[in-house]
């Protein structure tokens, strides 16, 4: 008999000990970073109604803490990176941030990253890391219009989506992703496209991947062009990036610009142009004139929507200029960089272009 008891005792200990396990799986929280670089969400001002503020204020753990129940989404762990308003983001800034993604998501504890960031540059840094992130775990960013101090501040519910977004197995292999706003957009695809409300970011000619509401994400589709682990490029022992400036055309626009940056080192122009990409006379001949000495020039548009065509108005091959397809020309001048960073043709350029 009391040999029977001991065995009921020893299998009733290993029921529990796998009930345990088993509940214990089934609660396992993912592991999310967050990685702040500074911005509006981090700001502070002397008026909750005033719209002065500085920018970098507020420190990560702080920012995590202030968010109610943001810690039953994901184990969260924060790391300052920098403390800037994104009008000040750098290509130094963008070289870190991507190493250390990189690194994280190379280990089996983390499964996703959210970075905290400013919104003048905030898509930017987005379509950069889309290109050299080397993972298909979720890479998020987030942000705010508002400063922490604010009446009805947007960073903390912003930030509380963010790491829902992170942390759902479901976001795997879709690249970099914008959460603001209840809204999930692709890096690819998003822009900031009104200066202060709230609802700043779209992607008004593809469509949002999805949207999240106080945590529950709906994911719509798939995002436009390659990114993360299908990009060719990498910033491994890359320490800086090429010379890549942005010439903004518009009604009896100076010429002489071009002329200056060419002289100045620039390695590749973008021309913010007029409707499909176009410029004036004279600008087209400083263009011409640029390609001919070896400097990459790409034809973008400044209107917020659409393409611009290969060999439409401007005749490509007589400029020697290339197409940015549908990236605007703060966009393109991020791939034209990353492109820069290996001798390419004019031609190979081109589909480079219209591959990312």
């Amino acid at each position: 008999m009391k040999q029977m008891n001991t065995i009921k005792t020893t299998l009733l200990a290993i029921v529990f000990v796998f009930a345990h396990t088993i509940a214990s799986a089934q609660t396992k929280l993912p592991n999310v970073i967050i990685l702040a670089t500074g911005g509006t969400i981090a700001g502070a001002g002397a008026s909750s109604t005033g719209s002065a503020y500085t920018s970098g204020q507020v420190k990560i753990d702080t920012m995590i803490n202030s968010v109610p129940n943001i810690r039953k989404l994901a184990n969260l762990k924060g790391e300052q990176l920098s403390n800037v308003g994104s009008q000040d983001m750098s290509v130094k800034i963008w070289l870190d941030l991507a190493k250390r993604i990189n690194q994280l998501l190379a280990t089996p504890d983390v499964d996703g990253i959210v970075i905290t960031h400013g919104t003048d540059t905030q898509e930017e840094t987005a379509y950069f890391l889309n290109l050299v992130v080397k993972s298909d775990k979720p890479v998020v960013l987030t942000g705010s219009m508002r400063p922490s101090t604010a009446l009805s501040a947007d960073g903390p519910l912003n930030l509380y989506n963010a790491v829902a977004v992170a942390a759902n197995p479901a976001s795997k292999g879709y690249g970099v992703m914008v959460v603001m706003n209840d809204e999930i957009h692709s890096a690819h695809d998003v822009k900031k496209m009104i200066s202060t409300p709230v609802h700043t970011f779209q992607s008004p000619q593809e469509g949002l991947l999805g949207t999240v509401i106080f945590g529950q994400t709906s994911l719509f589709h798939k995002p436009n062009g390659v990114h993360t682990t299908q990009s060719e490029f990498s910033v491994d022992g890359v320490t800086a990036l090429p010379r890549v400036d942005i010439v903004y055309a518009c009604a009896d626009g100076s010429a002489d610009i071009i002329d200056f940056l060419v002289s100045a080192g620039s390695k590749g122009i973008v021309i913010a142009g007029v409707g499909d990409g176009n410029m004036n006379t004279a600008m087209l001949a400083a263009v011409k004139n640029a390609t001919k000495k070896g400097v990459k020039v790409v034809r973008a548009t400044r209107v917020p929507v659409g393409a611009v065509l290969i060999e439409g108005e401007v005749n490509d091959k007589e400029y020697g200029t290339i197409s940015s397809d549908d990236l605007n020309p703060q966009k393109a001048r991020v791939l034209l960089m990353l492109a820069l960073l290996k001798e390419r043709s004019r031609e190979d350029l081109q589909k480079v272009f219209i591959k990312y």
